[in-house]
């Protein structure tokens, strides 16, 4: 008798736990309140269409005695799952309350600082000061001694603001840009030094905005580095100013020598990066283009116009009225 009483028990359990549609596999987020229980939540469930009744799935929990480990917060269910499936997605980790923020390429510290405070995941200041030590982090490439401009992958990262903190989220970026650019580019970065490269690319990003002319430009740049030319990349003598595109400023620092950062006027790289590049001009600071081209500047369209030698970049100049 017991058995039979079992057996019954068995498909009526079967029957009241069928998936409400066995064909759907559509996604449904619910959340579990605090406190909830399995048969508080069916009313929930049938509203989001993963169960057909919510009388079945609360007979069903009072059938299998199951449902007790369902835990608070976001979890993704599916109308083709049975109540067993259910319950076993309710008892998972719940999926993380993150939300996208967006470092964009060439943003210097300044700016990611300044974004961070303004979405409230950080307090003003609180990034750029935990970057000034890079020997709070790990990293799988050396890490420059004064400062990590340059090396904080811009990205859009998904993060939890309830569980954000300014040095985890310094540790994605060093560990994205190791994965996303150093291990797949390891033998290419050798030829010139992975800090060499870092601040190439940064002038890239700021110097030429379209990224398929990115080699060629690499390629000048590199070629002037290499003969002893001054680079007479004008981004960089943007890199101190407090707002990037204050002309008045801007046209003051391109006429001081003493500015570290004028390459107009001072011979080799910048001292540090300028920004922190995307993928692309990192890529074309690695594999620059060869070309016979030692000049180059762009028209009121930000259109690329290199040339052979000054006279052609004089006649280009007077072509597209640039001073």
């Amino acid at each position: 008798m017991l058995a039979i009483l079992l057996v019954g028990c068995s498909m009526m359990a079967d029957h009241y736990g069928a998936p409400a549609d066995p064909s759907d596999p559509t996604v449904h987020v619910v959340e579990v309140p605090r406190g909830a229980t399995a048969r508080s939540l069916a009313p929930a469930l049938e509203a989001a269409g993963v169960v057909d009744s919510a009388d079945d799935f609360v007979t069903w929990v009072r059938l299998t005695k199951e449902g007790g480990c369902i835990k608070a917060g976001k979890h993704q269910v599916r109308p083709d799952m049975s109540a067993p499936q259910l319950i076993e997605a309710l008892c998972g980790v719940p999926l993380a309350d993150d939300i996208p923020f967006t470092v964009v390429e060439g943003w210097r510290i300044r700016e990611i600082d300044a974004a961070l405070a303004a979405a409230g995941l950080a307090q003003p200041g609180e990034y750029a000061t935990a970057v000034a030590d890079p020997l709070g982090f790990e990293a799988g490439f050396p890490l420059p001694k004064d400062g990590l401009e340059g090396y904080l992958f811009p990205e859009t990262y998904m993060v939890d603001p309830d569980r954000f903190t300014v040095k985890g989220f310094v540790q994605r970026q060093l560990d994205t840009l190791t994965e996303r650019f150093i291990e797949p580019n390891a033998e290419a970065i050798q030829a010139r030094g992975l800090a060499e490269v870092i601040i190439m690319a940064s002038m890239l990003e700021r110097e030429e905005p379209t990224p398929a002319n990115r080699p060629l430009v690499a390629g000048i740049l590199w070629k002037r580095l290499d003969s002893g030319w001054n680079l007479g990349v004008d981004a960089t003598s943007r890199y101190t100013l407090d707002e990037w595109n204050d002309r008045r400023a801007f046209l003051k620092q391109l006429r001081d020598p003493n500015d570290p950062y004028n390459t107009r006027l001072r011979g080799g790289l910048p001292p540090t990066a300028i920004g922190n590049p995307g993928l692309t001009a990192l890529e074309a600071a690695v594999a620059p283009t060869d070309s016979e081209y030692w000049y180059y500047l762009h028209d009121s369209q930000q259109t690329l116009h290199p040339a052979r030698d000054a006279a052609g970049h004089e006649a280009n100049r007077r072509t597209y009225d640039v001073y």
